[in-house]
């Protein structure tokens, strides 16, 4: 059969992604990208370490960068990602900033860390108050707290799972009660869930109608702000960073009587 009327595959752009060795959700990455745009994916070498702050800081060590993004290269993508949270903020915001110039310094075009991600997402929207979900430790929460509030962002609650592996496994029933832990009524404009390894984009919308404030995932906010450095946008139905409309909270019955009696 001839098929050359197909003219051949369409062009792809390219985002290059440097991951930790034990990353386990390529697909939900795809998940957030558009047809045109291609996702080429490396990791960080395996080390014997569980999810802690020393794996966070042996996986973003600048060595270990150049050599992801110096493989990464050979593909030519337009922008490069380090999708990993607490490997981008275990130094804090200087450490950040220093983790995108060392991937710059190895031939990086614009790249991007999950955590500073997360920061420009938190600009984009105007949050100032933000509750946190996360499936780590305590250890490495508080210092994900500690870059939050460097950024001037309070952080109003958090629920952590206390987890040092196999964090791909957690249930969508696991991240939704602890978020409903993490955020009082009244209290965030946001919330964050916190972790590439942790499944978020099914929740998200789900979680948007019931709590009625932008909820933001580390893989959303990583795709979000490498394919807007493409002039692209991010694919994700409902939630509030990525589709405008799904931020006008609809008025509930219970908040326009309350209106109406205060204006009694």
């Amino acid at each position: 059969m001839d098929v050359s009327f197909l003219g051949g595959p369409r062009p792809q752009r390219g985002v290059g992604v440097v991951a930790p060795f034990d990353f386990a959700l390529d697909r939900e990455l795809w998940r957030w990208v558009p047809d045109e745009v291609s996702l080429h994916l490396t990791r960080t070498p395996f080390v014997p370490v569980e999810v802690s702050l020393d794996l966070a800081r042996l996986v973003s060590e600048h060595e270990t960068l150049g050599d992801a993004v110096r493989a990464l290269t050979a593909v030519a993508p337009e922008v490069v990602a380090y999708a990993c949270t607490s490997g981008s903020f275990v130094g804090g915001i200087a450490g950040e900033r220093a983790m995108c110039a060392a991937m710059s310094l190895a031939g990086a075009p614009p790249s991007v860390t999950t955590s500073g991600a997360l920061l420009e997402a938190l600009a984009e929207l105007g949050i100032r108050r933000v509750a946190l979900v996360t499936p780590y430790t305590v250890s490495v929460t508080r210092v994900l707290e500690e870059f939050v509030a460097e950024a001037g962002v309070q952080v109003t609650g958090c629920a952590f799972m206390g987890l040092t592996r196999h964090i791909w496994q957690v249930p969508y029933r696991d991240v939704v009660a602890m978020a409903r832990q993490a955020v009082r009524p009244g209290s965030a404009d946001a919330l964050f869930i916190s972790c590439t390894n942790l499944p978020t984009y099914d929740v998200i919308p789900q979680l948007e109608a019931e709590l009625r404030i932008p909820v933001l995932s580390a893989n959303q906010v990583t795709m979000w702000a490498a394919l807007r450095r493409l002039g692209t946008r991010a694919v994700g139905p409902y939630q509030a960073l990525l589709d405008e409309a799904a931020r006008d909270w609809p008025v509930l019955p219970d908040e326009e009587q309350e209106h109406q009696e205060g204006a009694s």
